[in-house]
């Protein structure tokens, strides 16, 4: 399986990509934020690939991050979506938006997907938000801050500090994940749950 390709861009169409590697075309298709980040033609570009093995085809999807594919794969494991609605899901909103929407049950902000109803929108919040409330949806948005090289994620930590004070996972999840937008960069454990309980006394 292919995993990620580097090379250079030789085209962008409307939802696809050709990069050369090697003087092989491949031919992937990806989010619309991928294809806008990609530069122009001739420039290097590296993505993270998820193939696709059909009996009729291949077909091998592109990101630029980690999220967006972990996120892609994600989706997917929700009844009634496939690749096609997995893409309109991330054309339409952020990984750390979908965090938020997750965490929240608020199935509005997915309906803004192309092919997502609220029926289908409903369904992702009520499937998902499990995995994103035990912290362990795979892209970094659902860990807000990246671990150290200590090990240590900071993130988590001010999560696990705000449940054992008697927060609810979700609530926790969604006051560190606001407040980490709010502070920038990688800010320490205690910042995070001073800001995480400023959110979550409003």
């Amino acid at each position: 399986m292919i995993a990620k390709l580097t090379g250079l861009l030789d085209s962008i169409g409307e939802d696809s990509a050709v990069v050369d590697v090697g003087g092989v075309g491949y031919h992937v298709f990806c989010p619309v934020p991928t294809l806008r980040a990609l530069g122009q033609r001739g420039d290097p570009v590296s993505l993270l690939i998820e193939t696709h093995v059909r009996e009729d085809h291949i077909h091998l999807f592109g990101f630029a991050t980690a999220d967006g594919r972990a996120w892609f794969r994600l989706l997917q494991m929700v009844q009634g979506i496939g690749a096609k609605v997995a893409i309109a899901i991330l054309n339409a909103i952020e990984p750390t938006e979908l965090v938020d929407a997750i965490a929240a049950q608020d199935h509005v902000p997915l309906t803004k997907a192309s092919g997502v109803g609220g029926k289908l929108a409903k369904r992702v919040v009520l499937e998902l938000k499990d995995r994103v409330a035990a912290g362990v949806a795979e892209p970094a948005a659902a860990a807000p801050t990246t671990a150290p090289s200590g090990g240590r994620d900071p993130a988590a930590d001010a999560v696990s500090a705000l449940v054992n004070l008697g927060y609810r996972r979700v609530d926790a999840f969604t006051a560190v994940a606001s407040a980490r937008r709010n502070l920038g960069g990688a800010p320490p454990v205690e910042a995070l749950i001073r800001a995480s309980l400023q959110e979550l006394s409003r």
